[in-house]
């Protein structure tokens, strides 16, 4: 039940009765709502305390006590909104408006003398609340009597809710019970298709295999008859068996035979491949003249056609006095061979091809290019990258990898070792080194047991062409060039380019061991022509006192000296068991047709012809 909005009533009072007359109700504070209608309000008399009036009207303020205030207070409330009232108004503040009857009719607000009037008012509304509250008390009642009911009503229904819950438990259980019973009555009958089916397949395997048994007897009593063929097939054959292994036992001895006889021969073609070879020279010489930039050749120098060892340089010099004619001067050279500015790669490669052979066949094998710079020396080691120009280097290492898988059909294996170094100043430097510059490791050359070895050098293990074309590469990236007055990318130093050959027959239990060493030397050049200032003097003069001591070691070889200066330069001993140790040795002189280069073209078939006339010792094959 709600609660009816209560109104204080609050009446002030006076000592001084005769000021009573001037004293008006407390102003009452009422709170104004933005509403679409505004409720009527309620005043209940709360306590005891009754404001001093006249004696005749004490009769009635006691029927207003024995109602009471908290009886007002509990009628129901219907659609009475309840509007607070402020207890007291601040001092100096404005008289609020003047109450409305509780009947919902406007009146005018009496004066603070009509006493009596407002007692007769305050009356009248008691009054219609007494109408109220009996009302509401009435209405309490028939709800208190509802109310009950509806209790009783609950607890029917919870007992008869709990009644319900107790048979819907039992009918869990019977139907969780008649669920258990379904899944064994699904699981029984999938059991009894599957043995249905299994039997049916069983059925029909058992007719199949009465058929195939039937099937397979017959086969049987064919396949007796056919073994009977057989057994007289098979000795037939082992009679032909028999005789074909006595055949395989013949033609295995004459295979053995053959292949002995394979190996005499290669043994033999070897020892008549050195014989022709040192028939040559152990030391040999060719003579390679570069053409013109406009093609041909120059008019000092003079090939015979009929003879391809001879060379001759014509050179006419003027009278001093200008009373006699022009002095004509001829300088002539032989050598192994020499190729006119005409010849082709493949023409000079195929006069070296049998000394290349030599390193497969355990000699060490040394071919050199030597020239003033720009004669073409590089182009004859190396070449270019087309098949038609590429030079001695690709070539023999194609014939070295050709003709080793040749002798692997005869029980050769071969192992290959590939290293480049270049001499620049002097200096060792790696080639293939591929590592930080600032951390280039230094080289040296040491001599044991007749070898001749560089410390810390890269040796990269190759089995292929393609291999070692690639490090060729490499190197030709590495190498130390520049810009001079006689070429425009002159090499500044010394290549060397080494591939160490290691061959073995387990079946003859033979062994062999070489090295094809292909040297590309730096062009000799005068300073005078070359215009070579700074770091360029220098390399001219570290190129040209390596070519010196190159000079005084072929001399002294030619010479049979006792002590021969290999220690001089970098270049001799590194080169040292290619001059004058266990090795076929080949120099290329590589000469320039302009006529300004008369002098050094001279200078060059000069020493070349020194070389020529050196003669080494007799090579041997590093066999074991």
């Amino acid at each position: 039940m709600s609660r009816l909005p209560v109104i204080t009533k609050r009446v002030l009072t006076s000592s001084n009765s005769e000021n009573s007359h001037h004293l008006a109700p407390a102003p009452k504070k009422v709170r104004r709502e933005q509403e679409p209608q505004r409720c009527p309000t309620a005043v209940t008399v709360i306590g005891d305390k009754r404001p001093p009036v006249a004696s005749g009207r004490a009769s009635l303020y006691k029927s207003v006590r024995g109602a009471g205030a908290a009886t007002v207070a509990a009628g129901p409330s219907r659609a009475v909104q309840k509007v607070p009232t402020a207890s007291t108004a601040p001092k100096g503040a404005a008289k609020p408006p003047a109450a409305t009857k509780a009947g919902g009719t406007g009146a005018p607000r009496r004066q603070a003398w009509d006493l009596k009037g407002k007692v007769s008012d305050m009356e009248g509304k008691i009054r219609n609340y007494q109408t109220k509250v009996r009302s509401v008390n009435e209405e309490n009642e028939l709800l208190k009597g509802s109310v009950a009911q509806s209790r009783n009503r609950l607890s029917d229904l919870e007992r008869e809710v709990e009644s319900q819950k107790s048979k819907i438990c039992g009918y869990e259980v019977e139907l969780q019970a008649l669920c258990g019973v379904r899944e064994d009555l699904k699981h029984m009958t999938s059991e009894k298709n599957c043995l249905q089916r299994e039997l049916s397949d069983l059925e029909a395997k058992y007719k199949v295999m009465e058929t195939l048994r039937d099937s397979q007897e017959a086969e049987l009593q064919t396949l007796k008859m056919k073994l009977s063929v057989q057994d007289s097939t098979v000795t037939r054959l082992q009679t032909s068996l028999t005789n074909a292994q006595e055949e395989v036992r013949t033609l295995k001895e004459t295979v053995v035979e053959q292949k002995d006889e394979l190996h005499a021969g290669e043994m033999e073609r070897r020892r008549l491949h050195n014989m022709i070879q040192e028939l040559k020279g152990n030391i040999r010489v060719f003579c390679r003249v570069r053409p013109l930039v406009d093609g041909g050749l120059s008019s000092h120098i003079q090939l015979a056609p009929s003879d391809n060892k001879s060379i001759t340089l014509a050179k006419t010099e003027e009278s001093h006095t200008g009373k006699s004619a022009d002095t004509h001067k001829n300088y002539h050279f032989s050598f192994d061979q020499v190729f006119g500015p005409h010849a082709s790669q493949q023409q000079i490669f195929e006069e070296i091809s049998l000394l290349v052979q030599s390193a497969l066949d355990g000699y060490n094998v040394c071919c050199f290019a030597y020239g003033q710079t720009g004669s073409g020396k590089t182009y004859t080691m190396e070449g270019e990258e087309f098949d038609d120009s590429r030079g001695v280097i690709p070539r023999a290492v194609q014939q070295i990898f050709r003709a080793g898988e040749k002798l692997e059909s005869q029980g050769w294996e071969f192992n290959f070792t590939a290293s480049f170094v270049e001499i620049y100043n002097e200096t060792l430097r790696d080639l293939l080194y591929t590592g930080k510059p600032s951390k280039r490791p230094e080289h040296e050359i040491r001599k044991s047991n007749n070898e001749v070895t560089v410390t810390n050098l890269t040796y990269k293990q190759v089995c292929s062409e393609g291999q070692v074309l690639d490090l060729i590469a490499l190197a030709k990236q590495n190498r130390s060039t520049a810009q001079t007055a006689q070429n425009d990318r002159s090499s500044r130093s010394h290549s060397v380019f080494q591939l160490q050959i290691e061959g073995a027959n387990a079946g003859r239990d033979v062994r062999c061991k070489s090295t094809l060493c292909l040297v590309d030397l730096a062009g000799s050049e005068r300073m005078v022509k070359s215009q070579s200032q700074g770091e360029r003097f220098k390399e001219m003069t570290s190129i040209n006192s390596s070519l010196s001591n190159l000079g005084i070691v072929i001399t002294s070889l030619a010479n049979k000296e006792s002590h021969v200066p290999y220690r001089n330069s970098k270049l001799t001993y590194l080169l040292q068991g290619c001059l004058g140790g266990n090795s076929k040795t080949l120099m290329f002189v590589n000469i320039s047709p302009e006529p300004d280069s008369f002098g050094e073209t001279l200078n060059s078939l000069r020493f070349a012809s020194k070389v020529n006339d050196c003669v080494i010792g007799t090579a041997s094959s590093n066999k074991k």
